[in-house]
């Protein structure tokens, strides 16, 4: 017995002829008239006397119609439900964010989203891409704001944004100078990475074409978390470092850091969640946001080359070692 049929039971009963209820019901008349003879085989009871003109339900046919009505009544609630719970900007929703990203866009998201749905109550937590996915998936976070592609087939990617990545210089590079900025092969070993931000970290030594993280201070072993000290280091000529473009967002002009000569090294952010979540609204309004409070800068997206880092080899052998 199928939602399905039932509905057609309770159309040849308005009707009381089959060639209109299967119009109602946008079938053909005899695949109306199968399903209402397989759903009488079923449950071995004759719901219609076809031997009346018009068409008339039996007595155990109308006790099954009237059934059928309310069971039908409840599957169009459960169905508006669902349609409401998706359209919903109420209750609570805990967003994951990469730590790279989320103490240069969270202030102006927040912002922007009190406004678009100011019934929403936010939980933000900052962690890195290999928790956020595990978290996502898991059903510990709803949405993770993070770098994509993932390459997990179980999460759903809804590209937002592709931020560019910069170079940032000590006052003293030879490119110091320079108004674009062309990767040097000097500032290779002298890379600064972050510590268990292992896709930042990928994409960084795509960007530089290199394997593995070089060792540049023999005296020092760096166990760095925040770009912000990162960027400490560099200025004061203390290694060279790749960061995204929002981390600058709010430096003066004669800060050193510079844009990369075209194609623009990128990441691309996605607003990312589980294969069964269902607040599309929610995932739009989330979308426009983000989009409205960036920069001009990132939003004219040209000239630019995205980069991966779920297939990086260094990627692979770092989460590796971590679950071994």
């Amino acid at each position: 017995m199928t939602i399905q049929q039932l509905r057609y039971i309770v159309a040849l009963d308005h009707h009381r002829h089959f060639a209109r209820a299967a119009e109602e019901c946008v079938v053909t008349q005899p695949g109306l008239t199968i399903q209402l003879k397989n759903l009488e085989e079923e449950i071995g009871i004759k719901i219609f006397d076809r031997t009346k003109v018009p068409l008339k339900p039996t007595a155990a046919g109308e006790e099954i119609i009237e059934r059928a009505k309310k069971v039908l009544r409840e599957a169009d609630a459960i169905r508006d439900f669902v349609v409401d719970k998706k359209n919903d900007l109420e209750g609570e929703v805990t967003l994951g964010v990469i730590s790279t990203l989320s103490p240069y866009l969270m202030p102006l998201f927040i912002k922007a989203m009190k406004d678009a749905a100011p019934k929403m109550h936010f939980t933000i937590k900052e962690m890195n891409t290999g928790q956020l996915m595990n978290d996502v998936e898991t059903g510990a976070i709803d949405i993770a704001l993070m770098a994509t592609p993932t390459g997990n087939a179980n999460l759903k990617e809804h590209v937002v944004f592709q931020e560019p990545f910069v170079a940032y210089l000590h006052e003293s590079h030879p490119m110091a100078g320079m108004e674009l900025y062309e990767m040097n092969p000097h500032d290779r070993p002298e890379l600064l990475l972050l510590q268990h931000e292992y896709c930042y970290n990928a994409q960084l030594l795509d960007i530089c074409s290199i394997q593995e993280p070089g060792t540049r201070w023999e005296q020092f072993s760096y166990d760095i978390s925040s770009i912000e000290t990162l960027k400490n280091l560099v200025r004061a000529g203390l290694g060279f470092a790749i960061v995204p473009q929002l981390s600058v967002l709010n430096e003066n002009s004669g800060s050193l850091y510079k844009q990369f000569k075209e194609p623009k090294p990128v990441r691309e952010i996605s607003l990312v969640v589980s294969d069964h979540f269902s607040r599309k609204l929610l995932l739009e309004k989330m979308n426009e946001a983000i989009w409205n409070c960036l920069p001009d800068a990132i939003k004219q997206n040209k000239g630019y080359k995205k980069i991966r880092w779920n297939d990086s080899p260094y990627f692979i052998k770092s989460v590796s070692a971590l679950k071994g």
